[in-house]
């Protein structure tokens, strides 16, 4: 099953917080296929006054597993490198993964919402989703991640960080 993942960062050394989460998550796929986007800066959407801009990518990784299962390996990887669970929603934070899709599977219960039920409206998420996977029509959908991407009317700034990471 081909499952997308979203990182961002935006306390500490954000580019060593994103290394540390892409090689916890690949490790997860015991060396099966990856794509990886480039590494963007882009601007806090939805946080608190003062919050300091993200770095954000996509995984794109294969996994043979229940993508409920994979939520908890994520969510392990995000407390094992410092994420504190005892804030509120959309506050700085040292990682954050989200699991975005899988496949062409749909999910909607208490633990697990696939797709990602902001995917479709983030450029944050869509600019490197297109860039590894531009074709890709999400379930549910009838446009491809580049069509979203092209619609879409969020002014948030998202910049090139890094192309290797």
């Amino acid at each position: 099953m081909r499952i997308g993942i979203g990182l961002g960062s935006n306390l500490g050394d954000r580019m060593a917080n994103l290394r540390a989460a892409r090689n916890a998550i690949v490790g997860l796929g015991a060396g099966k296929s990856v794509l990886a986007s480039r590494v963007y800066e882009t601007e806090p959407v939805g946080c608190e006054p003062g919050a300091g801009e993200f770095l954000n990518a996509i995984l794109e990784i294969e996994y043979d597993s229940d993508p409920t299962e994979l939520l908890e390996k994520l969510l392990q990887i995000e407390e094992s490198l410092g994420r504190d669970r005892d804030h509120g929603r959309n506050f700085s934070r040292k990682i954050d993964i989200d699991l975005l899709y899988a496949d062409d599977l749909t999910v909607n219960n208490e633990r697990l919402q696939l797709p990602h039920p902001r995917l479709r409206q983030r450029k944050f998420v869509l600019q490197p989703l297109a860039e590894i996977r531009p074709g890709l029509v999400l379930p549910n959908g009838t446009e491809s991640v580049s069509e979203l991407l092209a619609q879409i009317q969020d002014s948030t700034k998202v910049k090139c960080f890094a192309e290797r990471w």
